[in-house]
């Protein structure tokens, strides 16, 4: 079909090297350390995934678009908020490239209503301003694949017995991941019309997915210290979760044979989450006292207070996702007063935390 009058439309510019001087998986590693805590080897591992996607995608330029090194896709593996998307955005920005973050549970097998995974191809393609170039050189972060795992027994989509939300969605990913030419909306909030499209190479895309992958990891814990490894519990490293387990989860083999670098995060103790309260550039604690600063209050917030959000934090088990919750909770009436007393100190006291986090935990028990 012809293009909408006046809609923007794709270029393709001439395919430039991405810039490396400078830059290496050790230093990749050092900045990111700027920005999260912990996870060592899933930052070293996601480091060199990065770099040898540009190394490949430079090769490719230099080649006129050939090149013999082989795309190596990512799966990462972990609890909820361990830092899967936190690193994985961390590092895009780091090394240069641009990114889209996308939610399988969003996606349907082709033909049915729910977003094709073309679509999330376009989302790519319009964080590059419509550059088809650029956009076949990004990074497509899916997160919840385990949401998707085929169903057995048939599924309760009112589809019959046909899985359009798992297997069907694993199936159309695989068709990306293997790297064709495709057909990519340009209206991204009707895709299911296909007024327009643009064609797009996804070869040299890098795939990222993630998930919790819940029970899988808690059947290889049994028998103590399977699954992952978790200094805080003070059990031995762990065994690496293997692709048979993630198949036996529900995910496709032919899926997983694309995702050859398997990435495991372990789970976030108090230590870490105290760390991340404090030390990362854009710190919880570090961007309160800056909200509370431009408003002439001046915030202080002890270490033995830190300890005890981040306690807390860790007893409820959602990671670093959880703090700000928590941070809203303690600050509150310090935040609700601040605009009325400007030239105030205000110093958090581990009282201070344990009282309004026992009023917390007192109202989530009422409900």
């Amino acid at each position: 079909m012809n293009p909408m009058p006046n809609a923007p439309q794709p270029t393709r510019s001439r395919p430039r090297p991405i810039p490396t001087a400078g830059m290496s998986p050790r230093k990749i590693v050092e900045e990111i350390d700027k920005w999260v805590v912990g996870q060592r080897r899933a930052k070293r591992v996601m480091a060199l995934a990065f770099w040898n996607h540009i190394v490949r995608t430079n090769d490719a330029i230099a080649n006129g678009g050939q090149t013999d090194l082989k795309k190596a896709n990512v799966m990462m593996v972990g609890p909820t908020g361990v830092g899967k998307t936190h690193i994985a955005r961390t590092l895009a920005r780091v090394v240069g490239l641009p990114m889209v973050v996308a939610d399988a549970t969003e996606y349907t097998e082709a033909g049915y209503y729910g977003k094709d995974v073309e679509v999330m191809i376009a989302e790519l393609l319009h964080s590059c301003e419509l550059d088809v170039s650029a956009c076949e050189r990004g990074i497509v972060f899916i997160d919840e694949v385990d949401k998707i795992a085929r169903k057995n027994g048939g599924t309760r989509t009112g589809a019959g017995n046909r899985d359009i939300g798992g297997e069907g969605v694993q199936q159309s990913i695989l068709k990306l991941l293997e790297g064709r030419k495709t057909f990519v909306p340009m209206n991204v909030t009707q895709h299911w019309n296909k007024h327009d499209f643009v064609e797009v190479d996804t070869a040299n895309i890098l795939f990222v997915c993630a998930g919790t992958f819940t029970d899988a990891r808690e059947e290889r814990e049994k028998g103590g210290g399977l699954g992952f490894g978790n200094e805080v519990s003070g059990k031995k490293p762990a065994r690496r979760i293997s692709q048979k387990t993630l198949v036996e989860a529900g995910m496709l083999p032919e899926l997983l044979g694309r995702l050859p670098i398997v990435v495991q995060l372990d789970p976030l103790g108090a230590g870490d989450l105290a760390r991340i309260l404090t030390e990362p550039q854009d710190a919880l604690i570090k961007e309160y006292v800056r909200l509370l600063d431009v408003q002439g209050v001046k915030l202080e917030f002890p270490d033995e207070s830190v300890k005890a959000v981040a306690d807390f934090a860790a007893k409820r088990g959602r990671g670093a996702r959880g703090l700000r919750a928590v941070m809203e909770e303690v600050l509150h009436d310090v935040l609700f007063d601040a605009a009325e007393n400007p030239g105030q100190t205000v110093t958090v006291s581990p009282g201070d935390v344990a009282a309004k986090l026992a009023e917390f935990d007192s109202g989530m028990s009422a409900e």
